[in-house]
This record gives structure tokens, sequence and C-alpha cells, in this order.
């Protein structure tokens, strides 16, 4: 049994979508844990009128607010399948995303499985994108892939076996930004085999209000908590020397270029700025000759290059060129 888990907190607007698409598949063998995160707004109202309605189907959890991380748990905590699906209540599925799944689930030798996702603004059609990863058709095991640690760390893009939760005692952290980062690095390593898919299973909404939108520029600090809680874990498991250039990549990437360019566009002058290189500095001396450099996009590389030398005028002049 697939379990869906839908974190749900004041997405009025949006959690019919959601749920319509999630409904517009082969839903046999599944349930729908719809996990009520203390929303303030019709939310919890209407995720019990849906429930209502597939009461075979679907379950709803009310509880008080904890955050994103605290609902997933929830639906972990609860969920009756053997593997989890967890989808964002403001974001949709392919019509034929449960079957896909479930014919992947069938062919075995994976304990997650990946897809590809198409970004959704909500006014054009849906762009396919990458999730970093070409798709493979054989399982493997991270260690013989190691790249595949760099490929988008989303939670949704992945089907979770929830042993990987339950054995391991990985949970998602709460009331924190970038839970998907500090969770899903942590599970890959411990998945006897991983498996991803060509197909676009899952539309990701880009929108204004939402949390990687969210222009409070002290909150970005937290991918160094982040990252700190990362690398800790990957020490803890003897697992740091083996992963070190996939992990400086990773730092190189949500610091250096994600994060300074974030706060770069909003503010060229800020103190973060010095605080990122420097962490990136001490925690990855080397970090300049770290292979997976090479494998930048050149837009990316141009950007890296003014960040390194705290041309960060030049890079928000960039972007509000390109717009």
């Amino acid at each position: 049994m697939i379990s869906i888990v839908v974190p749900v907190y004041k997405v009025r607007d949006y959690l019919p979508g959601c749920l319509d698409s999630i409904l517009a598949n082969d839903t046999s063998d599944c349930e729908i844990i719809l996990v009520d995160d203390g929303s303030p707004d019709d939310s919890g109202a209407i995720c019990d009128r849906y429930a209502q309605a597939h009461p075979d189907l679907i379950r709803v959890i009310h509880q008080d607010n904890g955050g994103l991380g605290a609902a997933r748990n929830t639906g972990v905590a609860n969920a009756k399948g053997e593997w989890l699906f967890f989808i964002d209540s403001d974001d949709t599925i392919a019509p034929e995303s449960l079957g896909v799944l479930k014919e992947a689930i069938r062919l075995g030798g994976a304990q997650v499985i990946g897809f590809q996702f198409c970004a959704d603004d909500g006014v054009n059609p849906p762009r396919p994108q990458s999730c970093g990863f070409d798709a493979a058709a054989s399982p493997f095991r991270l260690s013989d892939r190691k790249n595949y640690l760099l490929s988008l760390p989303s939670a949704w893009l992945r089907l979770w076996h929830r042993s990987l939760f339950t054995e391991s005692g990985v949970l998602f952290p709460s009331r924190v930004w970038y839970e998907d980062i500090r969770t899903t690095a942590k599970l890959l390593p411990l998945a006897d085999g991983i498996r991803v898919l060509p197909d676009h299973l899952y539309n990701y909404l880009t929108r204004q209000g939402s949390i990687m939108n969210n222009r409070n520029l002290e909150r970005n600090r937290e991918i160094l908590e982040a990252l700190d809680d990362v690398l800790d874990w990957y020490r803890r498991q003897n697992l740091f020397d083996a992963y070190r250039d996939e992990l400086c990549a990773m730092t190189v990437e949500n610091v250096l270029l994600a994060a300074s360019v974030r706060v770069a566009r909003v503010d060229p002058k800020s103190p973060l700025l010095r605080e990122f290189a420097d962490y990136t500095a001490k925690t990855f001396p080397d970090w300049k000759h770290n292979p997976y450099r090479k494998r930048l996009t050149r837009a990316k590389r141009l950007a890296l290059a003014l960040v390194e030398h705290r041309r960060y005028r030049i890079l928000k002049q960039l972007f509000a060129m390109k717009g």
C-alpha cells in the first residue's frame, strides 16, 4: 500500500486542486492521510469534507501547528502503507502518477523511487524539469552513484519505503527551513536500492508567499544549521570521508550559490554574504578544487565566480536584467 501524506496549512485556495489531482489517479491499494497542521483558515474543514466523501480512502488528522516537518512526521507515524508519498498541499500530481509508481514498486529492488517534475506557475502550462539526475532503469546504491546525493533534495520528489524512517529514526525537523535536505540526505545512503524514473509525475507550484519565495533574509542563515546537521550525521555514521566531495559540492550549491544569490538579489551589502563565504572556507578549505565545480552550468559558474570575488552588486544587476 502507498500512504499519501499531505500536510495542510493555510491552503484553502489550493487544497481542492491538490486532492482532486490525487483522486484522478488509480487510488486502489492507497490511503490518503491529510494532516491539518492547525490551519487558521478553513483548510481543515475542506479536509473533513473530502474525508466524508471518501471515507474508505481519506483520513484526517487535526493537530496543533508544528510546521511542515511535524505534519509529515505525523503522517509517517500514522501510515499503514509500506510506501510513503509526500505531496505538498498546494501542488498536484499527474493522472498517471500512482500507476507509474505502482509499476516501479512491482519491479522491486529499490527502497527509494525518484522521478522528474514540472514547474507550475499557476498560469502557464507546467514546464518539465529535471530532478538533477538522469533516469536509471536499474536500481543502484548511493555508494555506487554518489552524485545522486546532489539531486534536488525535495521529499516529494521520491517515493520512500517506510522502513527507512522507522528503522533509522530519521525524521523531519520542525519549524525550520531546509527540512528536506536535513532528512533526505540522511535517508539516501541507507537505502538498499534507488530507482530513478524518466516520468514527470509531480507539478510543483511556484507562488509568492511560499517558503522558498519568502524574502526574510535572516532565515537564509538556517542553511548553515541544516548543513551542520547533515555533516555531523555523516561523521557519526562514518560516511563523511566517503562522500566528502559530494558534501562539499552540496555546501557550495546551497550556501555560495542558492543562499548567497537570494540574499545578494535583495541586499548586496548584507553581512550574511561574508558569513556564507567564511562558513564555506572553514568547512571545506579546498572547495575551489571540488571536482563537481566543472559540472556546473555556465550560468552557475558565472554566479559562483561573482560570489567568489564578492561582486554582489554585479550579481544583483544581472538578475535584474534577466527579470
